[in-house]
């Protein structure tokens, strides 16, 4: 059986191999369409949620409104996402949920970015949302082609990266609850910059690792309902890019 590793936790072998001995015969099989399918499906379901709490926080007097649904989302992806975790056999039951609700989530965040940046930077987010979509495609245009190809080096690099800014966003929040203030983190100095520059570089290298383990994932003969909890997986890098793209392009304006 071919194994692989990748940053993302919601797409790791113990949980794709765990599948296989679930009677795939029963359900069918993975196959890589299968998935892509579906993440289009879960992705058009967080624009229409994104856009919903968007045009509430547009209204006057609602935005106490659009940050509880921005919050309530956060908190209900976070849930949701933990339970597909540990029960990856109820994806396509639930994958549906977690898209809705991050997509209340990230509506939320783009629109207070939005207020923010109003009259410096009146198109933050269609530039975020567009360099997102254009990145995602160019990392699968160079996996697809195998202009850049999934070796151990480059998984162990991405992962290690990966786990290191989880850490770095761990220290961050902790002390940040005893007052300490890491303003290099969020200013827009050359070298928050420079995190943020390398933090979306990470972000883009693990959809080639989700890529690869949804491939592999198939190879192997997963149960269809593992499409689903793929696309799931895809739809976490994929929004951890976006926060990222939109942080840095915030930092990038606030030099002007």
């Amino acid at each position: 059986m071919a194994t692989f590793n990748t940053g993302n936790p919601t797409l790791t072998e113990k949980i794709f191999d765990k599948s296989l001995h679930e009677t795939a015969n029963s359900f069918g099989v993975m196959s890589v369409r299968g998935t892509i399918n579906k993440f289009g499906f879960l992705l058009l379901m967080v624009m229409a949620s994104a856009m919903y709490v968007w045009n509430v926080f547009a209204q006057p007097g609602n935005e106490g409104t659009a940050s509880m649904f921005m919050i309530g989302g956060a908190i209900g992806g976070l849930v949701i996402a933990m339970v597909m975790m540990f029960k990856p056999n109820w994806s396509g039951y639930i994958a549906p949920a977690y898209a809705i609700l991050e997509g209340l989530f990230i509506g939320g965040v783009s629109a207070v970015f939005n207020k923010m940046f109003a009259k410096s930077y009146p198109n933050l987010i269609l530039h975020a949302v567009g360099l997102t979509l254009g990145v995602a495609l160019a990392m699968f245009l160079l996996y697809n082609f195998r202009i850049i190809k999934v070796t151990n080096r480059l998984r162990s690099i991405v992962m290690s990266a990966t786990m290191g800014i989880g850490l770095f966003y761990l220290i961050v929040w902790v002390l940040g609850l005893f007052g300490v203030n890491m303003g290099f983190a969020f200013d827009s100095s050359p070298l928050s910059i420079g995190i943020s520059l390398f933090i979306v570089g990470i972000a883009a290298f693990n959809l080639l690792l989700d890529f690869d383990a949804i491939e592999q994932a198939a190879e192997m003969g997963a149960p269809k309902y593992m499409e689903w909890y793929g696309a799931f997986g895809l739809l976490v890098t994929l929004v951890w890019l976006y926060l990222e793209i939109l942080k840095l392009l915030s930092k990038l304006n606030s030099r002007d």
